[in-house]
């Protein structure tokens, strides 16, 4: 067994390899990697001497540490190294790819890679993705360690086990490195379009497509429009019309607004009847109004229903709507009045929601500037603002959530425009 205990590859990148005689065969340039079973494996040493490679097969080697490395061949039984497309090269494929790691929600460079001996092999077991990493590379890290100890600090670890990583591709080459996709599916939404934002533009194209429907549609519209756009594109009609399908209407109406025409126009005709409708009837109304930034989801009910069939009723109907805030009392269409989560629970069931409903109520119009919905909702404390026409009738609602897009702005967040 050449590889006793632990070592990080930056350790040995330089280090002079040895022949049974204490010649050089060269110096370690990098290390081909190959799948291996439970983890992938070196399974040759690149060397350099005088400018020219050459390759140690892993049979050859003989003694693998951070202290020495020796071959059991001779000089002149050592091969010339060439490259093939099909190698994977620790140093120069794997050293500074980006990785999500999961657990911080973020996209982490890898700064080195630790390699243990398993079954006669020298294994890759974790990548480190912190500052020891770098300060390893430059050959300062015990120095570094000597500094921290000083001031009563402890220089921190930063490694992911290989068991936490996967490659996108289903080979081992060209490596894309990235946590399984089910912790990936268990972030926030915008965590996900974050990580999404950050790795190479195919990776996260691959990257959306792995995710759960439900999933995917949460964090597109927390997407920069280009990267939208590219996403949808790239997927086939059917699996786009699942993912807007299970997006809010107003954030479906973000979406193909920033789509060409016939993209959209596709969409459209490719989602159920209703929900092409509530988001054709969104896509009229301009930009800064709040026509463009309600959503005509929301939960009305006539006045004559008593506070117990509200609630049977909010069980069932919640789970389809976005958020909700208030019931709004409605009849023949037209806004009569409204009640709280609150209002609901403290009255005897029996109540009516004509009795209980706030009907000094403010409201909007479709064509209200933002800034004043914005006002208003600050002004009177709401969670959301039932927007009307002319006539009374409520035609949807703008939450806090959409007032907090106008004072930190999403670039997602464009010209709505009729498709």
């Amino acid at each position: 067994m050449p590889l006793y205990g632990e070592v990080f590859v930056s350790e040995l990148i330089k280090m002079p390899v040895l022949d049974p005689t204490g010649d050089e065969l060269g110096r370690v340039k990098d290390f081909i990697v190959v799948k291996g079973d439970p983890l992938p494996r070196v399974s040759a040493l690149i060397l350099e001497k005088k400018k020219r490679r050459f390759c140690l097969h892993w049979k050859n080697v003989g003694i693998f540490n951070r202290r020495i490395i020796s071959a059991n061949i001779y000089v002149s039984e050592v091969e010339p190294f060439e490259l093939s497309d099909d190698d994977l090269l620790i140093a120069r494929d794997i050293f500074d790819k980006q990785i999500v790691d999961a657990n911080g929600a973020k996209v982490v460079r890898v700064n080195d890679v630790k390699l243990e001996g398993i079954n006669d092999y020298a294994c890759l077991v974790a990548v480190d993705v912190g500052v020891r990493g770098i300060l390893r590379r430059i050959g300062i890290e015990r120095k570094s360690e000597n500094v921290y100890t000083v001031f009563g600090k402890t220089l921190p670890h930063n490694l992911i086990r290989w068991g936490y990583i996967q490659p996108l591709e289903p080979r081992l080459t060209t490596i894309s490195l990235i946590v399984p996709r089910q912790m990936i599916s268990a972030l926030h939404p915008a965590d996900i379009a974050d990580i999404i934002s950050k790795v190479p533009h195919e990776q996260g194209i691959a990257l959306f497509k792995g995710l759960d429907p439900d999933v995917a549609a949460g964090a597109l519209h927390e997407l920069e429009a280009n990267v939208k756009r590219a996403i949808i594109e790239s997927l086939d009609k059917d699996h786009a019309t699942d993912v807007v399908e299970r997006m809010p209407p107003d954030e479906a109406a973000d979406l193909l607004s920033d789509l060409g025409s016939d993209k959209a126009k596709e969409l459209l005709e490719s989602i159920e009847k209703d929900e092409a409708q509530d988001i054709q009837e969104l896509l009229a109304h301009e930009e800064d109004t709040a026509g463009g930034l309600m959503t005509n989801q929301f939960l009305a009910y006539p006045p004559e229903l008593t506070v117990r069939e509200a609630i049977e009723r909010l069980r069932t109907d919640s789970p389809d709507v976005e958020a909700v805030y208030y019931i709004y009392v409605v009849k023949d269409e037209k806004l009569l009045g409204v009640a709280s989560l609150r209002d609901l629970i403290l009255p005897s069931p029996e109540v009516r929601l004509s009795e209980i409903m706030e009907t000094k109520l403010k409201s909007v119009s479709p064509e209200t500037d933002q800034q004043a919905v914005a006002g208003l909702i600050s002004k009177y404390n709401l969670l959301a603002i039932p927007v009307v026409d002319a006539d009374n009738s409520l035609l949807g609602i703008v939450t806090i959530d959409d007032i907090i897009d106008i004072l930190l702005p999403p670039s997602s967040r464009k010209k709505r425009r009729s498709v």
